[in-house]
C-alpha cells in the first residue's frame, strides 16, 4: 500500500477558524488528527491571519479545544507584519499602530517605536480591532497620504462569528486606500509572507498549507509555492473549488484534516473512482462525492476552468451533484 499524504511531509501549516475549529468547538476529527501527524514527528505550525491575539492566548484557545500547542506553534499576521516593517526602517523608527496591544507588543518587539499621531509616524501597521474608529482610520490615512509605509496585517474582507460574517481588517484597510489613494503592503494571506515566516521558524522544509478558505489559505500557500489542501468544514464551498481560477486550485481536496491520513492520488483531482465526466461535465456512475468533485474538477481546470454547468446522469449522479451544490 502507497504512503499516505502525511507521509509527504515534515511540516503542516494549518489555518485555524473553519480548519480546526467552528465558533467554540473543534471540526469533529481535527483533534485526532493533529494529534497524529505529531506522533509520527510531524512538527504543526498554526498559521493565522488574525492580528488581533498574542501567540499565547491563541496557543491557549488551541490547547484548551484539545490541539497540541505552544506558543512557539503559532504564527500570526502581526508578527509577519512587524517583520515586513522592521526589515524596511531603521531601529527606532516611529509606526503609528492601529490594532490592537497585541500587535503594537509586536512591533515594539522588533525595535520600533510606537506613536499615536499621523505627524510623528514613519510607518503604519493596520490590523483587526473591534474598537477601531473613525479617528484612527482617519489618522493613518493622514500618515499614509504623507507618505509613510503602509503594512496591512491582512486584507481579510470579513471574519467569521457565531452570528455570521462581520467586517474584516480588509473591509477597513479599504476605507484608508480609498481615502489615500494607496496601495498597502500584506503581510497575511492570500500573501506568501507569513507563510513564508512559518515554515522558516519551523525548521523544517517540506510543508503542507491547509485551510478552508480558497482566497487566503490556498492562495497563500500556492504564491509560497507550496502543496495545499483545502477542507470543507469551513468557507469555501465545492462550487467555488470546482470554478477556483488557477491561482486559488489547492493540490488535494479533502473533506476534513482526516484526509491526512489518505494517499495523495485519492486526494488529487483526477478520475474518481466510480465516476465518469465527459467534456460537457455530465457526471455519471456512482461513487463518493468528493471523489465526484476532484473528477470535475481534472476535466474542468484542464479546460480553463471559469464558470461551471455540471449535468448528472442516474440517480446516484444527481444525488451527488445535489448534495456538492452544484446543481
Amino acid at each position: 500500500m502507497s504512503e499516505d499524504v502525511l507521509a509527504r511531509f515534515d511540516v503542516l501549516l494549518v489555518d485555524l477558524d473553519g480548519t480546526l475549529y467552528t465558533g467554540s468547538s473543534a471540526v469533529p476529527g481535527a483533534v485526532e488528527a493533529i494529534a497524529t501527524a505529531q506522533d509520527r514527528g510531524v512538527r504543526i505550525s498554526y498559521v493565522t491571519n488574525n492580528a488581533s491575539r498574542r501567540p499565547s492566548e491563541v496557543a491557549a484557545q488551541l490547547a484548551g479545544l484539545g490541539f497540541p500547542a505552544t506558543t512557539e506553534d503559532v504564527r500570526t499576521s502581526s508578527q509577519a507584519g512587524a517583520a515586513m516593517l522592521a526589515a524596511q526602517l531603521p531601529e527606532g523608527a516611529r509606526v503609528l499602530v492601529v490594532g490592537t496591544s497585541a500587535l503594537a507588543e509586536e512591533v515594539t518587539r522588533r525595535g520600533l517605536r510606537v506613536v499615536d499621531s499621523a505627524e510623528d509616524a514613519d510607518a503604519v501597521i493596520q490590523g483587526h480591532s473591534p474598537d477601531t474608529g473613525w479617528r484612527d482610520l482617519a489618522e493613518a490615512t493622514l500618515a499614509v497620504r504623507r507618505g509613510a509605509v503602509w503594512v496591512a496585517t491582512n486584507v481579510d474582507p470579513t471574519l467569521p462569528t457565531e452570528r455570521g460574517p462581520m467586517p474584516g481588517n480588509g473591509s477597513l484597510v479599504g476605507v484608508v486606500r480609498i481615502a489615500s489613494g494607496v496601495e498597502p503592503q500584506v503581510a497575511g494571506k492570500p500573501a506568501p509572507t507569513l507563510i513564508e515566516e512559518a515554515l522558516t521558524a519551523s525548521g523544517r522544509e517540506h510543508g503542507l498549507v491547509i485551510g478552508d478558505r480558497l482566497d487566503t489559505d490556498i492562495q497563500g500557500g500556492n504564491a509560497a509555492g507550496l502543496p495545499t489542501l483545502v477542507v470543507l468544514t469551513g468557507v469555501s464551498t465545492p462550487r467555488e473549488v470546482l470554478e477556483a481560477p488557477e491561482p486559488l486550485r489547492p493540490t488535494y481536496v479533502g473533506a476534513d484534516l482526516g484526509a491526512l491520513l489518505r494517499r495523495p492520488e485519492e486526494l488529487a483531482p483526477g478520475p474518481g473512482d466510480g465516476w465518469a465526466v465527459d467534456g460537457e461535465l455530465v457526471l455519471s456512475g456512482e461513487g463518493s462525492d468528493l471523489d465526484a468533485l476532484r473528477a470535475l474538477c481534472a476535466l474542468h481546470w484542464a479546460a480553463g476552468g471559469g464558470e461551471a454547468r455540471v449535468r448528472a446522469e442516474g440517480g446516484a449522479a444527481r444525488a451527488a451533484v445535489a448534495r456538492l451544490g452544484l446543481g
